[in-house]
């Protein structure tokens, strides 16, 4: 394109395109502005600005159930990270690299979690849970409570998928060459995968553990239904306030979660960058 054609005058549709697209980013963005806003407001009201103060923050960290419930959010994206990161590599692995019976029906179940309604993956696990449960106190007399351990097993649930997916897709750009090559210097499977395929996988493997993380650490629905006494998390705990009552409280904590949401994602979109600069690195 000529410097000329480049500084012609934009059309009407142009500009009308241009416009919604900055109405389109108003939308969304404004309310995440005045959200971060009111948090630092000083007044009771939530809605109602006096003048710029920390105390809600201030509040939110020595809030005893608010500290709780965010040992337990961590918790459980810990341990529903790991597993899920370790289980979709592993699955994304069986899919790119291996041929089996029943392989095509397993890649489309694997996508399930992620295509089905928050609320009926929910009302899975809940029914999943309660039935193991009734069937093991009629077995051995006793059974688990809700609680971390059904939160996080219902995370690692549909966190596989979504790792599974990230990982499949750098797989996919990788050049089979360099995994032949390998192999034509006499490695195993197991030596191929640790210095060649994982160290070139790695950034996708990277990237669903961060968004596995994140959406570990924003769900409500699923966690609502199978939490139990004692193991809220805090987006339930947030939900909950809402219910009772908004308080400036809230503004505090959905900021710490929203910045901390907005930091993983980021990080997850840049390990995944560029892939063809790491791999030739």
């Amino acid at each position: 394109m000529s410097i000329a054609s480049g500084l012609r005058p934009k059309s009407p549709t142009e500009r009308l395109l241009a416009g919604n697209s900055w109405l389109v980013f108003a939308f969304f963005y404004a309310p995440i502005v005045l959200l971060i806003f009111f948090s630092f407001n000083d007044n009771n009201n939530v809605g109602i600005w006096t003048e710029p103060s920390l105390r809600w923050y201030g509040e939110m960290f020595r809030n005893d159930e608010v500290m709780r419930a965010l040992r337990n959010s961590l918790v459980i994206a810990a341990i529903s990270t790991v597993v899920s990161t370790i289980l979709g590599t592993a699955t994304a692995l069986a899919l790119e690299r291996f041929r089996f019976r029943g392989q095509r029906v397993y890649d489309g179940l694997v996508y399930l979690p992620i295509i089905i309604p928050d609320v009926t993956m929910a009302v899975m696990m809940l029914l999943f849970f309660a039935q193991s449960f009734r069937l093991m106190e009629g077995l051995f007399g006793f059974a688990p409570e809700f609680g971390v351990g059904t939160i996080s097993l219902s995370h690692i649930a549909f966190n596989i998928s979504f790792v599974a997916v990230v990982v499949r897709a750098r797989l996919g750009q990788l050049d089979p060459s360099l995994e032949e090559a390998a192999a034509d210097l006499y490695a195993d499977r197991w030596q191929t995968f640790r210095r060649v395929t994982l160290p070139l996988i790695l950034p996708g493997v990277a990237g669903g553990a961060l968004l596995a993380l994140t959406l570990s650490l924003d769900d409500v629905v699923v966690t609502s239904f199978v939490s139990g006494p004692g193991a809220t998390t805090l987006p339930v705990y947030v939900f909950g306030l809402v219910r009772r009552g908004v308080t400036p409280l809230i503004n505090a904590v959905s900021t710490v979660m929203l910045v901390a949401s907005m930091l993983l994602v980021g990080a997850s979109l840049v390990l995944q960058r560029n892939p063809k600069s790491n791999d030739s690195e």
